[in-house]
C-alpha cells in the first residue's frame, strides 16, 4: 500500500496570494521571525505539502524564473523567500551557511508548516542541504540544483571565477548572468537572453536589488561552505532531485555526481550544453520532472522510489 504524504498545518498567509495567476503578479508578503523581517512571495493552490525555493547568490524575489516557479505552481503551493539581509528583508546577511539553514528552519516554522520539500539553486543548495540535515522531519523531498556539498572542491572559489565576469557584464553591457549562468555557445546566448527578458515581467512592486555589503558577506558564507569539512550525505534519507547544466563553470558539474553518488536515494538530470543555469535553460523540462519527482510516494517500509528516466552518473 502507499503511504499518503504528511499534511503540513496549513495557515493562510496573505489572501491576496490565492488570486494571483501568475509570479509575475504574486503580492510582496513579510514574516518575521528569527528576530527579523523576512520577504516572501507565493503562488498556487493551497493544501498539501508546500514547496519552499531558496536562490543564489545575491538574489532577491525577482531573480526566481517567472516559468518555474509558474510551473511548479500549477500544482504546488509554491513559497520563494528574500535571506536576511537580502532585497526587502530585514537584518544583516549572515556570512554561514549555518546561519541562513538556521533563519530558513525558524521561517518555515513561523509559517506554521511541519513538513515541506525544498528546492535550492546554487547558494540555495547549499542552505537546502543544512536544512535537510539539521532538521531531516521539516523535509519531505529535497531538490538541488547547481549546487554542491559542503567542501566541495572549486566552491571556495567562486568569487574568483564570478568578479571578472561580472567586470565583463560592465565592460559589454550585459547582465553578468549572461557569462556566469550561461554556456557561450548559441543556445546559451539564446538561453540567455530568453532567462534575463523573464525576469524583468514584473513590472510593479519589485524588490530592492542586493547591497554591495550583502554580496560580500553571502560570499564570504559560500567560500566557507567551500572549505569546511564535508557533511555526511548519507544521512539525507529523503528523496532527492539533483540537476545541473552539464558545464557549470560556478558550481563544477563534477560535485553534482559526486552528491549523487553520496545521497542514497538521489535521482539525477544533467542538461546537455548548459552552464550554471541549465534549470532556466531547460525550464520546461525542469519543471516536468520536478513535478513528477514531487508527487512521488514512498512505498511503506521502503526508501528507495521510482526511476522517472533521469540520467544517472
Amino acid at each position: 500500500m502507499k503511504a499518503e504524504p504528511k499534511e503540513s498545518m496549513m495557515i493562510s498567509l496573505n489572501p491576496d496570494s490565492q488570486s494571483a495567476t501568475s509570479y509575475a503578479h504574486a503580492p510582496n508578503n513579510q514574516l518575521r521571525a528569527a528576530g527579523t523581517t523576512f520577504a516572501y512571495r507565493e503562488l498556487g493552490p493551497h493544501g498539501g505539502i508546500p514547496l519552499i525555493l531558496l536562490n543564489h547568490w545575491g538574489a532577491v524575489l525577482d531573480n526566481f524564473d517567472p516559468r518555474i516557479v509558474d510551473g511548479l505552481a500549477r500544482e504546488r503551493r509554491v513559497i520563494a523567500i528574500d535571506y536576511r539581509g537580502i532585497g526587502s528583508s530585514g537584518g544583516i546577511a549572515p556570512v554561514s551557511v549555518d546561519e541562513m539553514a538556521h533563519d530558513t528552519i525558524a521561517l518555515i516554522r513561523a509559517m506554521g508548516f511541519n513538513q515541506v520539500d525544498l528546492l535550492g539553486f546554487s547558494l540555495g543548495g547549499f542552505v537546502a542541504q543544512d536544512v535537510a540535515l539539521k532538521a531531516p522531519d521539516l523535509v519531505r523531498r529535497l531538490i538541488l540544483t547547481g549546487t554542491g556539498p559542503a567542501g566541495g572542491q572549486g566552491i571556495d572559489r567562486v568569487g574568483a571565477i564570478s568578479w571578472p565576469l561580472m567586470l565583463k557584464g560592465l565592460v559589454t553591457m550585459r547582465d553578468p548572468k549572461t557569462y556566469l549562468f550561461f554556456t557561450s555557445t548559441a543556445n546559451g546566448r539564446q538561453a540567455a537572453s530568453a532567462f534575463l527578458k523573464r525576469l524583468k515581467e514584473r513590472e510593479a512592486g519589485r524588490d530592492k536589488g542586493p547591497t554591495p555589503r550583502a554580496l560580500h558577506r553571502q560570499l564570504k558564507a559560500i567560500k566557507a561552505w567551500g572549505q569546511q569539512a564535508p557533511q555526511d550525505l548519507a544521512r539525507l534519507h529523503m528523496p532527492v532531485l539533483i540537476a545541473n547544466g552539464d558545464n557549470d563553470i560556478m558550481v563544477p558539474t563534477a560535485l553534482s555526481h559526486d552528491m549523487a553518488r553520496r545521497i542514497p536515494n538521489a535521482q539525477f538530470v544533467i542538461y546537455e550544453d548548459a552552464g550554471h543555469g541549465g534549470i532556466f535553460q531547460y525550464h520546461t523540462d525542469f519543471v516536468i520532472k520536478a513535478l513528477k519527482f514531487l508527487a512521488q510516494w514512498i512505498l511503506r517500509g521502503q526508501r528507495q522510489v521510482p526511476n522517472i528516466g533521469f540520467r544517472t552518473p
